[in-house]
């Protein structure tokens, strides 16, 4: 059995990991509400352009073309994927960063070359670099600072590489949002866009409101008009991908630290009781000894 000194040097050790954990946790809880309140101010506007394009879409009855809804044999694709610049995090990265590989894996199988990934996150650069890719540019100032400006450059820079036929598809590798407690991992292809409505024609019939689908009329023309939308809604996606990815990082850290919390004070809660144990063992040691010496 461990002495007293020893129990009690790692009940202190233990407790200050527990303060460090509950620091931690008050501090992502802080990021998460500032994340959380970003993603959703942001869905709805993405939802509603979204659904405008898919009504737009169906009532152009096929008429409606973009160089990025171009489909062709996919020889070279492209990979964003969405990490956080540090860890202390449960299994968010490491989720992330196995789907990436996969992705990889699958393509090869196709012979289907992996191009070019864009890494978004520190840790996220580090398994590209791992895995053989070079990361030409450094995207973690996005999660630091996020911002649509920069996340829409990255959109434009492969929507003008796909538009250029260097890269034939591109896909997302994020988290996606549910809630605090919740957070799925997608795979989403970027490019080439679907220009097709939501659904049937009798789904998409009825908008929330339960009226007709509308009829457009285009101005100043069909082609002006999706040279605007198309681009916009693909900036857009990238830039939601990384609100989602950003506000799941900190609901994951609130998790993992809350864990590490009731670990720590479970663990508190056993070494105090061997502690006490331990002592009081000691004090009896010494009353047999005191007893035992007096008889004597």
């Amino acid at each position: 059995m461990a002495s007293l000194k020893e129990v009690k040097t790692r009940i202190a050790s233990v407790n200050s990991t527990r303060k460090i954990t509950s620091a931690m946790k008050m501090v992502a809880s802080s990021k998460l509400h500032h994340a959380q309140q970003a993603i959703e101010s942001m869905r709805p506007y993405e939802q509603r352009l979204s659904h405008i394009m898919s009504t737009f879409v169906e009532s152009l009855e096929g008429t409606a073309q973009t160089p990025y809804a171009t489909h062709r044999e996919v020889k070279r694709a492209a990979i964003v994927l969405y990490t956080s610049n540090t860890s202390l995090c449960g299994g968010f990265n490491a989720n992330a960063i196995k789907a990436f590989n996969r992705k990889v894996s699958d393509y090869r199988r196709q012979g289907i070359e992996v191009s070019q990934v864009v890494a978004i996150g520190k840790k996220a650069a580090d398994a590209v670099r791992k895995a053989g890719f070079d990361v030409t540019a450094d995207h973690a100032l996005l999660l630091d600072h996020p911002a649509y400006a920069p996340a829409a450059q990255v959109a434009a820079s492969l929507m003008q590489q796909f538009v250029d036929g260097q890269i034939d598809q591109v896909d997302l590798i994020y988290h996606h949002f549910k809630s605090a407690g919740s957070q799925v991992l997608l795979s989403e292809t970027l490019l080439p866009v679907k220009l097709e409505a939501e659904g049937s024609a009798s789904s998409v019939a009825k908008s929330e409101a339960g009226q007709p689908a509308l009829d457009f009329i285009v101005e100043p023309s069909l082609q002006q008009v999706l040279a605007e939308l198309v681009p916009r809604s693909l900036h857009l996606k990238v830039y939601t991908a990384l609100l989602d990815s950003l506000a799941s990082e900190h609901a994951a850290r609130v998790i993992a630290m809350q864990v590490a919390t009731d670990n720590a004070d479970e663990l508190l809660r056993s070494l105090k009781l061997t502690y006490n144990k331990t002592r009081q063992q000691a004090i009896t040691a010494e009353l047999l000894d005191i007893v035992g010496g007096s008889m004597q």
